[in-house]
């Protein structure tokens, strides 16, 4: 198939000739290279585990009739005309270079799912991406979505594949979408109804290669947006962003703000959310649409999402009265700020989804005295901001993980006051040494945080795993 044909491929057309890559057999590569079986292409699926044998999926599209290739991801096979990546390959992998270098075209997991939407049932995206809050908001919105009465769902970097959301059968009425940095390159037709950033701090610097190029990405979620490209007007580079993406004619710039919000806004007037923005009498008043007190957890950054997730469904037309329901009946997500006990009078917080530097501060912030439990992958992060913005708070370390040194080189640099123990086990059972050496550090009325400010891959399957082994620890703790 020639690559001007390829560039117009969309769900009713014919893919019968292209012979597909699918780079990765997770849940997303899983959907993709099903979906593009079931349209007629041929499709070869390489990733990197030495040996499918006994996995479910690798199994099933072989059935199929599928070309699966283990143990090598970075080889580009002969006679491949698109290359479809998973979320999470990075940018700079050899087998992107490899793939550039023959000029062939890159989709990404989102790429992939708008060209395959149902052109009799094209339900909006609101798409939502940022370094930290993003899952909290998507939920946030698919909650609000569902209590206005709309098909809705969660999709992308969240819960299922945003490919097996777009084939499914019955309409859906909107999509909430995660947007994961990594997704975001090879993205060139997407045109969301609205979009935001929620806020940029250094994250995926390893997949990136610096943070201009990561930044570059996050930006790419405001292209062709529709209705609403909204932005955090506490955070600078969201709205350079805005000010830069080439949107669609008539597509409004929407804030969000702690404070009272000014015209075309959402903001906090006394103790309630308040919209600026998608009224027609919005320069003289503002609509109420909740009360910080019906979120389940009212912390600061909670509210922020509060004001993302409420700003996309008012894009999308919803109602006052059923952002408020949704906010009431969403139910926060494991491992995020989640208090697992009180034992001794110390309080034990699971914040494991606190996977990078900016979530690390803003989950110790919310405290005054704290035993911070810290350290993993660090993705290239650099930690001396952090530990300087936090360090008075700090009254105790507790370090584990492959990077821990970084940490506690910072730590030692800018809050040498402060006593730090290290665990030096890769075992994911470490985590009872851990909490026990927190213990000890700890006196009544004093925090434990699990905010690692670290990816948990060294040591756990993924951060629920590392919070699950933190909450199992804490309440042995506690017998």
């Amino acid at each position: 198939m020639d690559r001007s044909s390829i560039e117009v491929l969309r769900r009713d057309s014919e893919w019968s000739g292209l012979h597909a890559l699918v780079v990765g057999l997770g849940v997303a590569g899983f959907a993709a290279a099903d979906a593009l079986i079931h349209l007629g292409a041929k499709v070869t699926i390489i990733d990197k585990a030495e040996s499918m044998e006994g996995n479910e999926r690798a199994t099933i599209l072989d059935i199929l009739g599928a070309t699966i290739v283990c143990g090598d991801d970075t080889t580009l096979p002969e006679g491949i005309e698109v290359v479809v990546l998973s979320p999470g390959v990075s940018p700079l992998a050899p087998i992107v270079s490899a793939a550039r270098e023959a000029d062939l075209p890159i989709w990404g997991e989102l790429e992939l799912a708008w060209r395959l939407r149902d052109p009799n049932a094209l339900a909006p995206w609101l798409t939502i991406t940022g370094t930290n809050g993003k899952t909290t908001t998507t939920l946030m919105l698919e909650s609000i979505l569902v209590s206005s009465g709309r098909r809705a769902i969660a999709a992308g970097n969240i819960g299922r594949s945003l490919v097996e959301v777009v084939m499914d059968p019955t309409p859906w009425d909107a999509i909430a979408v995660e947007v994961g940095a990594p997704q975001l390159p090879f993205v060139n037709s997407m045109s969301a109804q609205a979009a935001v950033c929620l806020n940029l701090a250094p994250d995926h610097i390893d997949l990136f290669g610096s943070f201009e190029a990561y930044r570059d990405a996050k930006a790419k979620i405001y292209e062709n947006t529709q209705v609403a490209a909204i932005f955090n007007e506490a955070d600078a580079e969201t709205i350079r962003m805005v000010e830069q993406a080439e949107v669609v004619e008539g597509c409004r710039a929407i804030g969000l703000t702690l404070g009272i919000p000014d015209v075309s806004m959402l903001g906090v007037v006394d103790e309630f959310i308040v919209d600026r923005a998608f009224l027609n009498e919005r320069r003289d008043s503002a609509l109420e649409l909740a009360e910080i007190t019906d979120l389940a957890i009212p912390a600061r950054h909670n509210i922020e999402n509060a004001l993302a997730a409420s700003a996309l469904a008012r894009a999308h037309g919803v109602e006052a009265r059923h952002i408020r329901e949704g906010l009431k009946a969403w139910k926060p997500a494991a491992h995020r700020i989640a208090t697992v006990a009180k034992v001794n009078d110390v309080t034990y917080i699971d914040d494991s989804k606190a996977t990078n530097t900016h979530a690390a501060q803003t989950s110790i912030k919310a405290y005054e005295s704290i035993i911070w439990i810290a350290g993993g992958m660090a993705k290239g992060q650099d930690f001396d901001e952090l530990v300087t913005s936090v360090g008075g708070r700090l009254k105790g370390v507790v370090l584990l993980g492959v990077d821990q040194n970084l940490i506690s080189e910072a730590l030692a640099r800018h809050a040498p006051q402060v006593p730090v123990q290290r665990v030096t086990s890769t075992e994911p059972t470490a985590m009872k040494s851990v909490v026990a050496l927190a213990a000890e550090m700890a006196d009544p009325g004093d925090t434990v945080l699990l905010a690692p400010g670290c990816a948990s891959w060294d040591m756990y399957r993924d951060y629920g795993h590392r919070g699950d082994e933190f909450a199992t620890a804490v309440r042995e703790l506690g017998k």
